[in-house]
């Protein structure tokens, strides 16, 4: 079962995951999946079985990946339907293929025509030359080469994300569009309300600070980029402040 393509979306990648060992890790790469709007997890002979007890728990909430996932014997029955086969590795092991980073493979995932499948190996020594055999090409991540380790489902969780960027179905983290910057004549007109209420008040005394006083205050006002709501609202609190009689020294 794969996932069908909704309008402005392009037909989701599989996530075949090949010999894994912990029901756990299962778990946590079907999170990942559902994290990034993908559902069609592969399993090519789990090490335990399937279904494992230990997957839900890890999966927090991503049932529905479990619940679709396929069980085959061989990464050839697994990815017999794709057209399109990247396997994710570290070591290249002398397979002599293509290599992508996540970025570069998620934008042939887009418009790949015949379906798309991506290897995972087995959490403790990854896919075997044969399972990349399989594979037109390798993805892989720069890493540090002192500890180029990557659990499972960080591994899922890196290609994921990548096809993320391209699924417009997506939720987007919302902007709010800046209000353009009040006109000068606004600002001008909050600077003399402002400046009318202290001079009321004595503020600018000593007169001879009175021109600094004034400079440093207008510059306050201006250099943060009102804008037109702004302005308002700190003219309704000077006009608050208005109402307040004037006490006397």
């Amino acid at each position: 079962m794969t996932d069908t393509p909704r309008p402005n979306r392009p037909a989701p990648p599989a996530i075949v995951l090949v010999r894994p060992q912990l029901g756990e890790n299962i778990g946590k790469a079907a999170r990942a999946m559902l994290n990034f709007g993908l559902t069609d997890m592969r399993l090519v002979a789990p090490r335990d079985g399937w279904p494992n007890p230990s997957a839900g728990p890890a999966a927090s909430g991503a049932d529905v990946v479990l619940e679709r996932a396929q069980v085959f014997d061989t990464v050839a029955e697994a990815v017999g339907d794709c057209a399109h086969v990247y396997a994710t590795t570290v070591r290249k092991r002398g397979v002599t293929k293509p290599v992508l980073t996540p970025e570069a493979a998620a934008k042939e995932w887009i418009g790949a025509n015949g379906g798309s499948a991506i290897l995972f190996g087995p959490e403790r020594s990854g896919l075997e030359t044969e399972d990349l055999a399989l594979a037109r090409a390798i993805v892989t991540v720069p890493i540090n080469p002192e500890f180029g380790s990557l659990n499972l489902a960080q591994a899922v969780i890196l290609t994921a994300y990548e096809w993320s960027k391209h699924d417009a179905s997506l939720a987007q983290p919302t902007r709010v569009e800046d209000e353009p910057p009040a006109p000068q004549e606004e600002l001008e007109g909050l600077i003399a309300h402002l400046d009318g209420l202290l001079e009321e008040r004595g503020y600018f005394n000593p007169v001879d600070r009175a021109p600094a006083t004034r400079r440093m205050l207008r510059t306050l006002l201006t250099q943060p980029g009102w804008n037109s709501g702004q302005v308002r609202s700190m003219r309704g609190v000077l006009s608050r402040l208005e109402r307040r009689p004037i006490e006397s020294d």
